[in-house]
Order: C-alpha cells, then structure tokens, then sequence
C-alpha cells in the first residue's frame, strides 16, 4: 500500500509504545509486555525504546520489576517529540531533488511538498500523548 504520509515501522512502534506507556502511567511495562501488544519483533522494539530512552522521553528500569515508563507527564510530550526521536529533525525541502532551482524552470508541485511537511509537522507539534488517551475511549 502506498500513502503520501510515510511513516516508518520503528516511529509506528514508537508512537504505539508511548501511547501505552501513556495509558498504563503507574506500571512499569516489559518490552515483553509492550511487543506482545504491539504485535513487534523483540529485537526491533527494544531498539526502538533505547533511541525513546536516549532521547529523554521514556525511563528505563531494571530488574524482576522493571520495565519503562514515561520520562515525563503525558500531558508534555508532543507526537513530534516521538517522531522525531526516531527519525530525527523533520527537514522542510523544496525540492524532491533537493536542487535548489528547478530543473523544469517551475516546479510541478509548486509548494506542496513544503507546505504538506509543515502541516505535518504542526500536527505532530499539536498532539500530545494526553490526546492519545482520550481517543482511546479513556
């Protein structure tokens, strides 16, 4: 299937961990725990929580009683803050070519590769884990 927003398996797996890690606040969840709900390979979520746990946004206990939990309040994590965790800073090109002037003389998208990542973006920079949860039915 092909979409005009990609969005990668490792920031699906973030976003889907967080959201979890949002719902259950005062748990510690496994990367056990966490694969088996999101149906993910072991070896690629915990990959993916290393990168949420290197960048500040989750915590990492050890131990029979560990597991991860958020770093900080859902309420102050944004969907930008996970994406781009993962997939590093969301760039606003031009150009699918990345050339700075066209090589048809006028682009044949005139702008809208641009303006789509910046709503993008603004929509990620606009929901917070918080909104998650209430979508969930809670």
């Amino acid at each position: 299937m092909s979409t005009v927003v990609h969005i990668s398996e490792a920031a699906s797996l973030a976003f889907h961990s967080m959201g979890l890690l949002a719902k259950h606040p005062s748990e510690h969840l496994t990367t056990k725990k966490i694969a088996r709900e999101t149906g993910a390979s072991h070896a690629h979520l915990s990959k993916v929580l290393q990168r949420l746990a290197k960048s500040g946004l989750v915590k990492s206990t050890p131990g029979p009683r560990g597991g991860f939990t958020l770093a900080k309040p859902a309420d102050q994590i944004t969907l930008l803050d996970v994406y781009e965790a993962i997939e590093g800073p969301i760039e606003m090109p031009s150009c699918y070519l990345g050339k700075k002037d066209c090589l048809l003389g006028s682009c044949l998208f005139n702008g809208f590769v641009s303006s789509t990542t910046a709503q993008f973006r603004d929509y990620l920079a606009g929901k917070r884990l918080t909104d998650l949860k209430r979508t969930q039915g809670e």
